[in-house]
């Protein structure tokens, strides 16, 4: 591509072995090639190769090149050299000033990452960068990163010599998380039911104790969505492989029937129970001859890859993997299990993709995520395509795209809680929004009170998943550590069962907007010298402000007092006990072991549902919308969003959204819920409604629709509740109260 002008708007400029490609007013990528030998095809990281229409302005004189976007100025001067400091410099605006970038310029404010796993730690370690600075820029390097195409990586041409994104935003986070979905695709839509609780424990459960494990939690009132069956699910008894941890039995893809003699049965009997099962799997030593499927597998890759015996596990071999994947998984996929966890930790011995330079973990990720999406039916009736569910540890830039990453095993005690805290938060700067952790750690974390600490922070995660070692004292099923600390966690579970609605709506905005679920208060309040200070503080969607408790409490209570940041522009109410705390500056908050440091944001309508003992999965036929008290005179709006949970048709736009709207007007109140937009496979055609208003204690007259009701006042809520009929989910429906009190 050629310039056409020496003044004029365009996106995309080669100039010599230069070339120039806006993407976003806040992202340009630089390349240099020699003859021109520019790369058009996708690396695991840049994905998205659309041509855009911004309209950049270029003006050009001699050898000197200026670009102009909203957000930055680009100089370039032509020299005939890869792009350096002596011919390349950015300027942009922040805080008023005018800033410079050149290339060999380093990060200073960086706010931090993700990495890629928690393994055996027990304590703060360095992270890597995340997109997010307070420099204003970040410059990632995709230089001599495989090309992938056609399902395969691939060396790239050693022509390539140069390919940088820079990303300039000031402190317009936002643009920066958009900017990367831009470049990098966007975060996918998460199936539902991994944001619900999950039971996992590394023991040799048979299938009746498996059945005792769901009932448990039914007898206990505990709510379950996810069982996963960690490795003993398999057989274990082999004599070739590399292996892991002094044992060849960690591979393995034949069930051990004298633990779950059958395993279709009982997955079946779990599935009607909408209880999905996951199986844990670490792939390094392929399928080995003890394997049932093996005699299959090797007749389907022929004498070339077995005559020298069992072959090699090959992660960048199409035709290895195509058959790895279906004859190591086939038998559980046709049971019905709901999707595998990638157990990944053999890079000390597979370092590389072979014939790459590409790690297994950002590769493997790629190829399981893909995997995943699958017909809806065997016979693909109507062509329904499950959605992708990763869950594996963090591979690097654009594994935001295989939702949702496993942390990994991390030991259990205070400081590392506090880390997983501000990890959590940090993570989204780097895309990755949904952390799977093990909840009260994976090693350790013996401590009745710090496993109850741990819940209280998983209230506020991407799931409420709790996993830990093989041990006696390891079981985390919470009805085992106290009477007082299982009071405390039910309610954990019970709050997060009852905010689906909220939640599942936040992920969506992960999708359409890239802002993360547990996100920074920087991220809302760039401009805010207080949001930087709070690591420990976080948004949890737009409405939700969390800072868990992360140190040991005092007296027969476990009392803990902390300072919390109240961002201004509303007041803030404890979702535990209703306090009022007033925004834009920092308070005292007390915690017992019942409570926890989680506030709502006053003046807006929140979504929940009744309690559901299968969160994720349940219809939502019943909508609560909670209102804390805003300030007179205020209108805010908040976006529900439902769509099955499940495939991929919210990408043909076959979702329903509904308008919530909470309006004071002094004496009046005005509780709207429009008519839903939108339709989808398996929506509720009626539903009830129940508003609850905490702190409004009493109201001369309560209309549903300008018929008169009555209004109950619930103590725990110290507040009314107004509960309504069904109605067509498309009808609006309107609460009125005058004479509030």
């Amino acid at each position: 591509m050629a310039l056409f002008a020496q003044t004029g708007y365009a996106d995309t400029f080669v100039i010599g072995n230069n070339r120039i490609t806006f993407i976003t007013e806040n992202l340009v990528r630089l390349e240099y090639a020699r003859h021109q030998q520019f790369l058009n095809d996708s690396t695991l990281f840049a994905v998205v190769r659309t041509d855009r229409q911004l309209g950049v302005r270029h003006e050009q004189k001699g050898r000197k090149h200026v670009f102009s976007t909203k957000a930055m100025r680009l100089e370039f001067d032509h020299d005939g050299f890869p792009f350096g400091q002596n011919n390349l410099q950015v300027t942009f605006s922040m805080h008023g000033k005018e800033k410079g970038w050149c290339l060999t310029d380093g990060q200073s404010g960086n706010l931090k990452g993700a990495l890629c796993t928690v393994d055996g730690i027990g304590g703060p370690v360095e992270r890597e960068e995340g997109l997010l600075s307070r420099d204003g820029w970040f410059l990632i390097n995709d230089t001599g990163k495989d090309v992938y195409k056609n399902g395969k990586l691939s060396f790239r041409d050693r022509n390539h010599v140069q390919d940088f994104y820079l990303f300039v935003y000031g402190t317009d986070y936002k643009a920066a998380l958009k900017s990367l979905a831009a470049v990098s695709g966007p975060a996918p839509m998460t199936r539902k039911y991994v944001h619900g609780a999950w039971y996992c424990r590394w023991w040799p459960y048979t299938a009746d104790d498996y059945r005792e494990l769901v009932a448990g939690y039914h007898e206990h009132n505990f709510p379950l969505d996810i069982m996963v069956f960690d490795m003993d699910w398999h057989k274990k008894v082999y004599d070739q492989g590399t292996g892991h941890a002094f044992t060849r039995g960690w591979s393995g893809y034949s069930w051990n029937r004298e633990l779950i003699p059958d395993p279709a049965g009982l997955i079946r009997e779990f599935k009607d129970k909408d209880v999905y099962v996951v199986l844990n799997e670490h792939p390094h030593d392929g399928l080995r001859p003890e394997d049932d499927a093996y005699p299959a597998f090797a007749r389907a890759l022929g004498a070339s890859y077995t005559s020298e015996g069992v072959p090699v596990f090959d992660a960048g071999d199409p035709f290895y993997m195509k058959h790895f994947m279906k004859y190591a998984h086939q038998e559980a996929d046709s049971m019905g299990i709901a999707f595998w966890w990638l157990d990944w930790q053999q890079d000390y011995a597979y370092p590389l993709v072979r014939g790459t330079s590409t790690k297994h973990l950002p590769w493997l990720n790629e190829i399981y995520y893909n995997y995943s999406m699958r017909p809806l039916s065997d016979d693909g009736v109507g062509k329904r395509v499950l959605r992708g569910a990763g869950f594996s540890r963090w591979g690097g830039w654009g594994d935001h795209r295989h939702p949702i990453q496993f942390s990994g095993d991390a030991v259990g005690n205070w400081e590392m809680l506090r880390f997983e805290v501000d990890l959590t938060t940090t993570s989204g700067n780097a895309g990755c929004f949904f952390w799977a952790h093990d909840i009260g750690g994976f090693y350790d974390g013996l401590d009745p009170e710090l496993y109850t600490r741990w819940t209280q922070f998983g209230l506020l995660n991407s799931s409420l998943r709790i996993h830990s070692v093989v041990g006696e004292k390891s079981d985390r099923r919470p009805w085992l550590w106290g009477e007082r600390e299982e009071a405390a966690m039910r309610e954990v579970y019970h709050l997060r069962s009852r905010l689906m609605p909220y939640i599942y709506s936040s992920v969506r905005q992960c999708y359409d907007d890239m802002l993360p679920l547990n996100r920074g208060l920087y991220i809302e309040h760039p401009e805010t010298e207080e949001a930087y200070k709070h690591p420990g503080e976080f948004y949890f969607g737009d409405l939700i402000l969390g800072a868990p408790v992360t140190e040991p409490g005092k007296g027969e209570d476990k009392t803990v007092v902390q300072k919390v940041w109240f961002p201004e522009g509303a007041n803030w109410y404890s979702l535990f006990d209703g306090k009022k705390y007033e925004g834009g500056q920092t308070l005292e908050v007390v915690s017992t072991l019942e409570t926890s440091p989680v506030f709502v944001k006053g003046g807006y309508p929140l979504p929940m549902q009744p309690y559901r003992e299968r969160m994720a999965s349940a219809p939502l036929d019943t909508l609560v919308v909670r209102c804390y008290p805003g300030e007179k005179g205020i209108e805010n709006h908040y976006t529900l969003y439902e769509d099955d949970g499940q495939t991929l048709d919210y990408q043909a736009g076959r979702f329903a959204t509904t308008d919530l709207s909470y309006e004071n007007q002094g004496d009046r109140l005005v509780i709207r819920m429009a008519g839903s937009k939108g339709s989808y496979e398996g929506q509720p055609r009626k539903r009830a409604y129940v508003v609850e208003l905490p702190g409004v204690k009493a109201g001369r007259e309560v209309r549903v629709n300008g018929k008169r009701v009555r209004a109950s006042f619930d103590g725990s809520l110290q507040g009314l509740v107004i509960s309504t009929r069904t109605f067509a989910v498309d009808k609006e429906v309107v609460v009125e109260l005058t004479g509030i009190q």
